[in-house]
């Protein structure tokens, strides 16, 4: 993580304006606090990707509070493509006042450079292949995955720097550390998946449990915990062992990862105003 902090702060010099890509289901979490600090004045566009994952109208609102603070956001889904062409016009606008002062100089044919930065599994990679119409960089469906710098030449007008996921070296908030280890930016075998699942649960019923009606026929009642409605999970699954036992560790992981891909439905963990 220093490695990287380093290879953001020395390549800045190097390019124009910055993509910072974060998580529309936890726009908060998902930014990590150092970025603002090793940015400085440089212009930036703030991407909630993974939108089509995430309650619309939240995202609106995350739209609308980063709008009111003067930075412009856009709402992008690199999935299914979701407004990816508006995110290098809004950059060209973000500069138009710097590239007409090459335009007098004689800067002719100058590209515009873009550094994209932003925590781990938030979908920089998979961002960067649809700008460029190809699959240039390495994508999985984990964290860690880009793991040095890459330079990629879009068109004649614009080259993007894609660079390592930085997380912060410690969460000053427990519900940062939660919210990163429920979408998965944190890797799941540094936490115990049992735990995780049961405070999963506990957070969706406060806003989203109709998706567990939805996706497992699972209702909880106000008398069933949340490790309850992870074992009524399991049940209705058929994740059994040996006695009839719930194999709960088998249902935590399952219910994770239908979040992770959105079968469990367009779920938002964040509003502004909480934070």
């Amino acid at each position: 993580m220093s490695k990287t902090r380093r290879l953001i702060s020395e390549n800045l010099k190097l390019v124009d304006a910055v993509l910072e890509v974060t998580d529309a289901r936890i726009p908060y979490s998902s930014k990590n606090p150092e970025i603002a600090a090793l940015l400085g004045d440089k212009p930036r566009v703030v991407l909630l990707n993974k939108a089509d994952a995430a309650d619309s109208s939240v995202t609106s609102k995350w739209i609308d509070f980063y709008s009111s603070s003067g930075v412009v956001a856009i709402d992008t889904d690199c999935r299914t493509g979701k407004n990816c062409n508006r995110v290098l016009p809004a950059v060209r606008e973000l500069l138009k006042d710097e590239t007409e002062k090459w335009r007098q100089k004689g800067m002719v044919g100058r590209s515009i450079r873009i550094m994209v930065v932003g925590i781990p599994n938030v979908g920089k990679s998979a961002l960067i292949n649809r700008l460029s119409g190809s699959k240039r960089a390495k994508v999985e469906d984990r964290p860690g995955v880009t793991r040095s710098k890459q330079w990629i030449k879009l068109d004649k007008d614009f080259e993007l720097l894609d660079t390592p996921g930085v997380l912060a070296p410690k969460f000053e908030e427990e519900s940062v550390g939660l919210s990163l280890a429920f979408t998965g930016a944190v890797k799941d075998d540094i936490l115990d998946i049992e735990t995780l699942a049961v405070i999963f649960i506990r957070t969706i019923r406060k806003t989203s449990q109709g998706c567990l009606e939805k996706r497992y026929g699972v209702e909880p009642s106000p008398e069933m915990t949340d490790a309850d409605v992870l074992e009524a999970i399991g049940r209705r699954r058929g994740f059994l062992i040996s006695g009839g036992e719930i194999n709960t560790e088998r249902t935590a992981q399952v219910l994770l990862d239908e979040f992770r891909s959105g079968k469990l439905g367009r779920i938002s963990l964040e509003l502004p105003e909480e934070k």
